[in-house]
């Protein structure tokens, strides 16, 4: 743009590298100025020929040459966990097909509640999933910025060109083919506000697997490797790592994003030490992303999952968990309120005389006036009562698009 001499482009083209730098200066140097942009300038201009040094850096500051660095390795990183995530959700596809009429007890407060089926709660995993990959997509325009604003974001130092320069940077220069960044209007904070919803919806998906792991449940269970999940001190445990790790990651994540926000509140122009704060949670926040996207891929691309299980769980409690089925079948008769009194006793008294509920329902006078022997049955019977979950699943895989 004639702002420089062509023949210094030409110089710091040909011969700037990062083979130059001595790393054991440039650790010191920064130790001391603390930042490393001016001790990687000092190294560069000494070492160029002619002189020709004198012309890098010219105009910028050391947080243009940081942040939009940051930027692109973001992106890289939001590429990453995009792919990971694509497979995580193609996984979780699978399964739901797979277990779309699997029945076993809804829990709600950690109890019994009403019957669904495994592929109704893996679709609940995988609709979370499919708005954060959206989400992820919707975050980039707002990252994929070029950082050119000069010391104080004004871009005085160019005289009157600076926003030309920024421009051929961002969009129509060399860096547009390597980079391809967007030109940003003014300086802008660096927020991954993607990252604790996904690790969140992991974490959760993690904590219901650890819960369907525990020894008296044993609905699923995390992929076996000889040593995977085990203790050094009782050969028998077969512990849930992933999950673990999961619900671990989507709890670091959180706090980082807490540490972004906390950035974004800064003195002036330039900060004095929140900018310091995203050098370590946007990496950390990323990489614990990661973590939970492997550990999740891993965990559901090989989860075991024990119908039978599942299936004894549901009828262990003898027909109580679809007390709502009577009580819904009863209210036409009698009354929502009053079947719902009726239903309540009958379900103390099963649980007192350790019967089932259809035993003390048939032999209630109000029940059997109303209900044939056949109706009844069907409506103790949990399979009967998985209302529209097969709908619910169809709409959410109809919806999916990888």
């Amino acid at each position: 743009m004639g702002i420089i001499p062509h023949d210094a482009y030409q110089t710091i083209a040909n011969h700037a590298s990062i083979d130059l730098i001595d790393r054991e200066e440039l650790q010191r140097r920064t130790e001391i100025v603390g930042y490393p942009i001016l001790p990687l300038v000092e190294q560069l201009s000494a070492k160029l020929p002619n002189g020709q040094g004198q012309f890098l850096h010219y105009g910028a500051t050391t947080q243009d040459i940081m942040d939009t660095a940051f930027i692109l390795q973001m992106r890289e990183g939001l590429n990453i966990l995009s792919r990971e995530l694509t497979k995580l959700r193609q996984h979780l596809v699978d399964l739901a097909k797979d277990h779309a009429t699997t029945a076993m007890p809804g829990r709600t407060h950690l109890q019994h509640a009403l019957p669904i089926s495994f592929g109704h709660k893996v679709a609940g995993w995988l609709s979370g999933l499919d708005r954060h990959a959206e989400r992820l997509q919707q975050l980039r325009p707002r990252l994929e910025a070029v950082s050119f604003f000069g010391a104080a974001g004004t871009l005085a130092s160019l005289h009157g060109r600076g926003i030309q320069v920024q421009e051929a940077l961002a969009l129509n220069g060399t860096a547009c083919t390597r980079y391809k960044l967007a030109r940003s209007a003014i300086i802008l904070p660096k927020q991954v506000d993607g990252l604790p919803m996904v690790t969140g919806s992991i974490g959760k998906m993690g904590y219901d697997i650890m819960f369907m792991m525990q020894t008296e449940i044993d609905e699923v269970r995390e992929p076996f490797l000889p040593g995977r999940g085990a203790s050094s001190t009782m050969p028998q445990k077969r512990n849930p790592i992933s999950s673990e790790i999961m619900l671990a990651n989507a709890a670091l994540v959180r706090a980082e994003h807490v540490t972004t926000l906390t950035a974004m509140i800064n003195d002036h122009e330039r900060a004095t030490g929140p900018w310091h704060m995203e050098w370590h949670a946007i990496p950390t926040a990323f990489l614990c992303t990661a973590g939970s996207l492997e550990s999740a891929n891993f965990a559901i691309a090989g989860l075991e999952v024990d119908t039978k299980n599942m299936m004894r769980n549901l009828n262990s409690t003898s027909g109580l968990i679809v007390a709502e089925a009577v009580m819904m079948a009863l209210a036409p008769h009698i009354g929502r309120q009053y079947a719902h009194d009726l239903v309540y006793d009958c379900c103390r008294s099963a649980i007192s005389n350790q019967t089932s509920l259809y035993d003390q329902l048939s032999k209630h006078d109000e029940v059997t006036k109303v209900l044939s022997d056949e109706e009844l049955r069907a409506c103790t019977n949990p399979q009967n009562y998985l209302g529209e979950v097969d709908v619910m699943i169809s709409k959410v895989l109809k919806a999916h698009h990888i």
